[in-house]
């Protein structure tokens, strides 16, 4: 049976998985200095997101489309006022007011954590931390872009703050839409979809009612309501990360891919795993990158380890030369029962690789800036708590890739790896800015990387007919998640013995909101491409999917290219083929 791994890195408000237990307490999934520190780099990205905009909207686009119409909309909304309107439209800007935002966030929160019995604090934060980090954003957004109102008559007082963004908007946003989510998951019958909907049209009517009545131009409620979005989907994202999955384990007749081998017996693959498991001395070895790993992290996983039964476990740190394949070699060689790769995804993808095949369990304890593995694996992203929850779990096999091309040869990874802008943004991520802000650099860095041009290429996949192909990136995945709970590669599972691809090739605006709109919906997975299927010579699509055993990337023009986030030398090809099963891994077993 594949590995149930979760489409989403982060659990719904009080969705079903472990509500009970999960609502009770406070705890969060990475601690709260994590958990602290990741929402206020994101919280940064996100303001300067906001201005960026601003900025752009009031300088080099203000003669732009649609900028260019958008008095002649405010216009249009003078021109249709009646006294019925403008006393709904009092009423549903009244909704988005301050002190309206505040009563009702108060008293929501208040009544999560007052529920007899079953008080959702977790919950109560969401709404609460959510409309404070709108409010903040708000403020720093007025305070960096100057703009002036809409030149009609506007039926309310102006506040001296700027006109980008809708106050209004984005408070009722990140207020009624948080509310809507937490409906959506909390509540039971037929009414909890209507409630939800209206809840989500409150904002919309907010944005409506503040054009109504000459507040703002149409870019200032769409700049409020995409704060109030982000504000929630940052602080959802960090309150509610699941910390573990559910996997049965190897031994039990598996082959890997899903099916059973005749008479239950496991594979060799599987049965080495199991023989690889127990709690002799000196059977652990525990390979550390210790550009990212505090010694004292060492000394309290040497005592999980312990309490674990496994004594006098070795520890061996990596170097510039050596990642971890040689010495991930060396420990198997040596009699090693288990790994644990203790680094970023370099780390793990170095000890991945010499394990290919070995049936020798690997425990990810993750150190890093991504982390990709462990974000997919859901497992928790506190060193000590992955290694805990990988310890009281049993060995489950999931696929590798193995990719080569010209400059560098074959080697496996595990999560990712692709060419175009996604590698730019790798190459163009400094040290420095990953080790103060962790993964949100990435983000800053792809901003310089957005007019990155298109480039011709050929892919043929799994003998079918070659497809000819414009992408500013190609993304070829064995799991799907990126940082920032972003999905990718929808589809990709670590343990369905393909990989995924995804050709990324929006143009203007509008294909860039397209692409958005793609991603964030994700897609069903695509049949494999065939002359009869597949446009062999482009599709124009913004986004296109394609699953595949063995792929061939051939770019007409030199490309960077990265794989799990470290950045390889440029080239024109690469090939991408998936060794199922190949990878052993620690993981909590599954409730009944």
């Amino acid at each position: 049976m594949p590995i149930a791994v979760p489409e989403r890195p982060a659990e719904l408000p009080g969705s079903s998985t472990g509500t009970r237990r999960g609502s009770r307490s406070f705890a969060l999934p990475g601690g709260l200095g994590r958990t602290t520190g990741r929402i206020a780099a994101l919280t940064v990205c996100q303001a300067a997101l906001m201005v960026g905009a601003g900025l752009l909207i009031t300088g080099p686009a203000a003669r732009t489309w649609p900028m260019t119409v958008e008095d002649r909309v405010d216009k249009d909304f003078e021109g249709v006022r009646t006294g019925g309107l403008t006393a709904l439209s009092f009423f549903a800007s009244e909704a988005g007011n301050t002190l309206t935002v505040i009563a009702v966030t108060l008293l929501a929160c208040l009544g999560l954590v007052l529920i007899p019995r079953l008080p959702l604090w977790r919950q109560a934060a969401f709404l609460a931390v959510s409309v404070s980090l709108q409010a903040l954003v708000f403020l720093i957004i007025t305070l960096s872009v100057d703009r002036q109102r809409p030149d009609v008559h506007r039926l309310d007082a102006s506040p001296p703050t700027s006109s980008y963004t809708s106050g209004h908007s984005g408070a009722a946003t990140a207020l009624y839409a948080g509310l809507a989510v937490l409906a959506l998951s909390r509540m039971r019958g037929p009414w909890r979809r209507v409630v939800g909907v209206l809840l989500l049209l409150l904002p919309l009517l907010v944005a409506t009612a503040r054009l109504y009545r000459g507040m703002h131009h149409p870019t200032d409620v769409v700049g409020g309501l995409v704060n109030g979005s982000l504000s929630l989907l940052i602080v959802g994202r960090s309150l509610f990360a699941r910390a573990s999955v559910t996997a049965p384990p190897t031994g039990q007749g598996g082959t890997g891919d899903g099916t059973r081998r005749p008479g239950g017996r496991p594979d060799r693959a599987t049965a080495g795993a199991s023989e690889h498991t127990g709690s002799l001395p000196g059977a652990v070895t525990v390979i550390v990158n210790p550009t990212v790993t505090r010694a004292h992290d060492r000394e309290d996983l040497r005592r999980i380890l312990e309490r674990h039964g496994h004594r006098e476990p070795e520890f061996v740190e990596t170097t510039a030369d050596d990642p971890g394949a040689g010495q991930a070699s060396r420990a198997i060689g040596e009699g090693a029962r288990m790994i644990v790769a203790c680094g970023g995804d370099g780390t793990v993808r170095a000890v991945a690789d010499a394990l290919a095949g070995s049936g020798v369990p690997l425990a990810v304890v993750p150190c890093g800036t991504g982390n990709l593995l462990a974000r997919n694996l859901g497992l928790p992203l506190t060193p000590t708590d992955a290694l805990d929850v990988a310890l009281r779990g049993s060995p489950h096999r999931i696929d590798l890739a193995c990719i080569e091309g010209d400059d560098f040869p074959g080697t496996h990874f595990t999560a990712m790896a692709g060419a175009g802008l996604d590698a730019a943004i790798m190459e163009k991520t400094a040290e420095r800015a990953k080790s103060a802000l962790g993964w949100p650099a990435y983000a800053l860095a792809g901003l310089s990387t957005l007019t990155t041009p298109s480039v011709r290429l050929t892919v043929r996949l799994d003998g079918a007919p070659a497809l000819r192909r414009t992408a500013r990136m190609v993304l070829v995945g064995n799991v799907g998640t990126v940082q920032g709970g972003a999905t990718l590669l929808p589809a990709a599972r670590p343990d369905d013995g393909v990989l995924d691809l995804m050709i990324l090739d929006p143009h203007g605006p509008s294909g860039w909101l397209q692409a958005l709109g793609t991603v964030l919906r994700g897609r069903k997975r695509m049949p494999r491409p065939s002359v009869h299927t597949v446009d062999t010579d482009g599709g124009n699509l913004p986004v296109e999917y394609f699953t595949f055993r063995r792929a061939e990337l051939t770019f007409d023009t030199t490309q960077p290219r990265e794989m799990d986030g470290d950045p390889v030398s440029p080239g024109n090809r690469i090939t991408a083929t998936v060794a199922p099963g190949a990878l052993t891994v620690m993981l909590p077993a599954g409730e009944a």
